[in-house]
């Protein structure tokens, strides 16, 4: 009788857990923009699959560079879509799992309110000591941000007063500290749910630069991994799809 009961208990134990029992884990190089959205697309995740993710964020050239030098990498969700596309092509990355997961939005950018008006005169004025955008050698909106100037005919005129980030991390830092007055920051770093969540902004329009389509691909480290392709598959999904809407993105 208690072996009986014995093989019903780890039946039952099976069932229950089955959709986890091969859980696995995914090292993951995150662009700095999707820092939010990622954090809740990573819990839902492995509260749905039983998988977990590992994540890393940065600048998309930089990850690069530590891709094609060995970093442990097994997924990569860049600022851009030709990062990934030349992995792909020097084999770094496995053929045919490149997908677009997000539309990034570039917005102007101050903590104190009043400061940026909705049509982004500010800058023309330039009544205003510190100007923070990323590096655009190594991430991509900061190459927009630049695109952005020149298209308005201010790049000349701001040039002195750029303070570079890093990345899009470190310049939303450096106008959320008050070191630079405003910045070019990532939308889905000020936003949430329908709204700004402080400060004052104007959002970029889509015209004034090349879209920021942000692509991903399964790295050759992950080939065989089953939590790299799940998660790949799961940033295609209705869930992460509402959550990357929310911090303003398109898809």
């Amino acid at each position: 009788m208690f072996s009986v009961v014995r093989r019903f208990l780890a039946a039952t134990a099976l069932a229950l857990g089955g959709a986890h029992a091969f859980a696995a884990e995914v090292q993951v190089a995150v662009a700095a923009n999707f820092t939010a959205p990622m954090h809740r697309i990573a819990a839902a995740f492995e509260r749905d699959t039983g998988h977990k993710a590992r994540l890393a964020f940065g600048a998309s050239g930089k990850f690069y560079a530590q891709i094609r030098n060995g970093a442990p990498f097994e997924l990569f969700l860049s600022a851009d879509d030709t990062t990934p596309a030349k992995l792909e092509e020097e084999g770094a990355a496995v053929a045919g799992s490149r997908f677009t997961y997000a539309i990034g939005r570039l917005v102007l950018w101050s903590a104190q309110a009043g400061v940026v008006d909705d049509k982004g005169e500010v800058l023309r004025r330039a009544a205003f000591a510190h100007l923070a955008v990323a590096n655009p050698k190594t991430a991509p909106y900061g190459a927009a941000a630049l695109e952005v100037m020149h298209k308005l005919g201010v790049a000349d005129a701001l040039a002195a007063k750029l303070v570079t980030g890093e990345n899009i991390a470190q310049t939303h830092q450096f106008v959320a500290s008050g070191n630079a007055e405003l910045g070019f920051v990532a939308l889905s770093q000020v936003w949430d749910d329908g709204r700004l969540t402080g400060g004052s902004a104007w959002i970029v329009p889509a015209g004034l630069h090349a879209p920021l389509r942000q692509d991903a691909v399964i790295l050759a480290r992950g080939r065989d991994n089953p939590a790299a392709r799940a998660l790949a598959d799961y940033l295609r999904g209705a869930q992460a799809a509402a959550i990357i809407k929310s911090y303003g993105y398109g898809q």
